[in-house]
């Protein structure tokens, strides 16, 4: 049974980051390792800049001096790395971007999304060749894998929905009895028609726990630059404590109300096989991981506290003085999925039917635009939205004192309530308990 490990792009953005991982697969002796890496540092968001400038005829030195920086950037790293070792790969990543060069002149006309996935698809690739290289270089018998060929996808890009049988034939046949290191890469695949697509933000993780599903791992390790998971975010609660278990479902819960923890669609693929995903920190692997599996019974242990800004309050009222009632309320739904967008808290009355949103521009006011044609609206902005899983009792009125909440709704597991941002702490802080 493999193991998978996946390193996100702080594990690998620099030659100094690339020969710290190197012992942490050196001394995971059992065979085969499973490797998915994704793009060197901020390398997926500077594709995403050199895309904006191939697609404007009038941004053409612009684009060429993001593309020079980010193939010298690159390049230093494999300089760093392999000096004038003849394994250098760096005519073999220079191959990568004169296709990546390419791509944007052929699909700079295409439809964005395609665009997209046709080019960011090679941050991955470039810095897979360079970790495999670096690997068999210092004597770690790795082999490289092209994802396009082993993930299969439709061509919904930049959110592709995968084949799950041709996946695992293709990743089975490939891959099932090496004894070697499989290196591959996170966040893409590939149609039948040979595109490249991506699956979407947090695309590496739910990479890995394909690899794990269709080769029956015996777990997930994701590698961080913090120990584990945290019961709130560290940099606005000071006293936030690393999750030593959770469930697969606890973990669902939170990444529904906003924490940044293990996206759901990774978590469906273990949870089917109960493979055990771990979190760990490539700068301090001794230390004791975060562990996510089926085990329930310490879900409620820790209160979780999550903070989700930049939150609208958008009140929706019926122009005719009727009830709100389960037409209205299916109708102004139907017209949320359609814009987009997700309602972080729902509240309703006999005349009144309110959402706590995100602000997203673009679909809020595709949404409002549509919603103004049947209803009247009222709207909030610049609120923060806390939520708690699992408060103990007087929790959320210590969370709150001082300042006003627009709304609230509670059940038994989770507590949420909304306020003006302005009113909010920068560094909150948990109370204890009673």
């Amino acid at each position: 049974m493999p193991t998978v490990f996946k390193f996100g792009g702080a594990s690998i953005k620099d030659a100094d980051a690339i020969r710290h991982l190197t012992p942490l697969i050196e001394a995971h002796a059992d065979r085969p390792l499973v490797v998915v890496v994704s793009a060197m540092g901020k390398t997926t968001n500077k594709l995403e800049t050199l895309l904006a400038a191939a697609r404007d005829d009038g941004r053409k030195d612009a684009y060429r001096d993001c593309f020079d920086a980010l193939q010298a950037e690159h390049r230093e790293a494999i300089e760093s790395l392999f000096g004038d070792a003849s394994d250098s790969p760096r005519e073999r990543v220079d191959v990568l971007f004169e296709e990546l060069d390419a791509q944007h002149r052929k699909h700079r006309d295409a439809p964005y999304a395609k665009h997209y996935d046709q080019t960011v698809c090679y941050g991955e690739l470039i810095s897979t060749t360079i970790v495999a290289a670096w690997l068999n270089h210092c004597g770690i018998a790795t082999d490289w894998h092209d994802a396009r060929e082993l993930v299969r996808t439709d061509a919904c890009h930049q959110s592709a929905n995968l084949d799950w049988t041709a996946t695992a034939d293709a990743i089975r046949g490939r891959l099932a009895g090496s004894e070697r290191v499989i290196l591959t890469q996170g966040f893409i695949g590939g149609t039948e028609q040979d595109e490249a697509t991506t699956l979407g933000r947090e695309g590496s993780d739910f990479s890995a726990a394909i690899f794990a599903h269709c080769l029956d791992a015996r777990e997930v390790v994701i590698w961080k630059d913090v120990t584990g998971l945290f019961n709130a975010d560290p940099r606005r609660f000071d006293n936030a404590v690393q999750l030593e278990r959770l469930s697969y479902a606890e973990a669902t819960e939170l990444a529904w109300h906003g924490a940044k923890v293990i996206h759901p669609k990774t978590l469906g693929p273990l949870q089917e096989k109960s493979i055990p995903l771990m979190v760990r920190s490539f700068e301090t692997p001794e230390a004791a991981p975060s562990v996510i599996d089926a085990e329930r019974r310490f879900d409620a242990e820790v209160p979780c506290c999550i903070l989700r800004e930049r939150q609208v309050w958008l009140e929706v009222l019926p122009r005719d003085f009727a009830f709100m009632d389960e037409p209205r309320q299916h109708d102004i739904l139907g017209r949320l999925v359609e814009a987009g967008l997700h309602a972080n808290l729902i509240d309703s009355s006999a005349m009144r039917f309110a959402l706590c949103l995100d602000d997203k521009p673009e679909r809020l006011e595709a949404l409002i635009d549509s919603l103004e044609t049947d209803y009247e609206l009222r709207r909030e902005d610049t609120l923060t939205l806390l939520t708690v899983r699992h408060p103990r009792p007087g929790m959320m009125d210590a969370l709150s004192e001082g300042r006003e909440a627009l709304a609230e709704r509670r059940n038994a597991t989770t507590a949420q309530r909304l306020f003006h941002s302005d009113d909010c702490p920068e560094t909150w802080h948990i109370p204890e308990a009673r």
